[in-house]
């Protein structure tokens, strides 16, 4: 089982290095490299400059800002720096931030991403063979790379590619043309892999007539902590997190897989009155303790070994905000990538 570190958007820039350092010394496999306030890019090329062993993986880049071309070079640069540690997520974001906050035009998401994702395909093709560079899809279209602006091949395999998603279409999508398929933390549980997202995928399988289907990662939040103190402060946490990301249509899937359809609405219609303090009520323990793993870090490789043991490729799990705690949650750690990956 791939052990994958999430990490904080607000680590600094100046202590990414730092930072991926720990978690590859705590054993993790993958380090996440999400994207709001800096640049996935960047940050992942200053975790792989730090680090010898860590894969790095952007978790997910914004793809419609950036050109394809820029994008796909600035993957290559840095797969080069960690010799083949490093891999490509990309996501489409929601169009009023792609118009509003970019200030790019807006059009179908799941048809542009394909394309995205076919265009910087052919770049990679090209700087692998190169051959000369001819895409053409609804979206983009390039045609010219000059020797002069052409990096050459690798040492290693080109980049794979990451997607994620809730919904069917993006699913599909992932299961089309993605190596990875990363879920989103408020769809992780079980029963969305298995009833939602693993029939999803596998129909993108058969669209593209793919011998397998991606990789799959769960991203779900963990409700844990060394002692049973610390799991009741985490629950807290969780309690408030998910109050707030159920609130939004798009992330109601596991809900209505459980039974709670009208739970959404009622949180959205919350945060549309501005009623944020009384969010947190609406989560009850039982919805928590159904829709995220929850026990001390002793009791986690157990509970995770039962939800996913055999289901997915990789687990996402955020280490100790106390760093004084890494070499005993290593222990945890080594005994959750022990955990049985999927069987297919």
């Amino acid at each position: 089982m791939f052990l994958i570190s999430g990490m904080s958007d607000r680590v600094p820039m100046s202590e990414v290095g730092a930072y991926a350092k720990r978690v590859e010394a705590m054993g993790f496999d993958i380090l996440h490299v999400p994207e709001t306030v800096h640049d996935s890019m960047a940050v992942s090329l200053l975790a792989l400059m730090a680090t010898d062993r860590l894969r790095v993986q952007t978790s997910l880049t914004l793809a419609f800002p950036r050109s394809p071309m820029l994008l796909a070079l600035q993957a290559w640069d840095a797969s080069a720096a960690g010799a083949g540690r490093f891999d490509l997520g990309l996501a489409t974001q929601i169009r009023q931030n792609i118009e509003g906050r970019f200030g790019v035009p807006w059009s179908d998401p799941l048809r542009r991403m394909e394309d995205y994702v076919t265009v910087v395909r052919a770049v990679w093709r090209s700087f692998t063979e190169g051959s000369p560079l001819n895409v053409s899809t609804a979206s983009y279209t390039l045609d010219r790379l000059q020797p002069f602006f052409d990096p050459g091949p690798l040492a290693h395999d080109p980049p794979t590619i990451l997607l994620g998603g809730v919904n069917r279409g993006a699913i599909e999508l992932a299961g089309r043309c993605a190596d990875w398929f990363v879920t989103h933390p408020t769809n992780s549980h079980p029963r969305f892999v298995r009833e939602l997202a693993m029939p999803a995928l596998d129909s993108g399988v058969e669209q593209a007539r793919r011998p397998d289907r991606p990789r799959i990662i769960t991203a779900s939040p963990l409700i844990t902590g060394p002692d049973v103190d610390a799991v009741d402060r985490s629950r807290q946490t969780q309690r408030a997190v998910l109050a707030f990301l159920y609130s939004t249509p798009a992330y109601q899937r596991t809900l209505e897989l459980f039974g709670w359809p009208e739970l959404g609405p009622r949180l959205r219609t919350m945060t549309r009155n501005g009623d944020w303090a009384s969010l947190g009520a609406l989560m009850t323990d039982e919805v928590l303790d159904t829709v995220l793993p929850t026990g001390t870090w002793d009791q986690l490789p157990d509970i995770l070994e039962g939800w996913y043991g055999g289901l997915v490729d990789g687990l996402l799990i955020q280490p100790p905000e106390d760093p004084s705690l890494d070499a005993r949650f290593s222990e945890t750690l080594r005994a959750i990538g022990s955990i049985r990956p999927r069987l297919d």
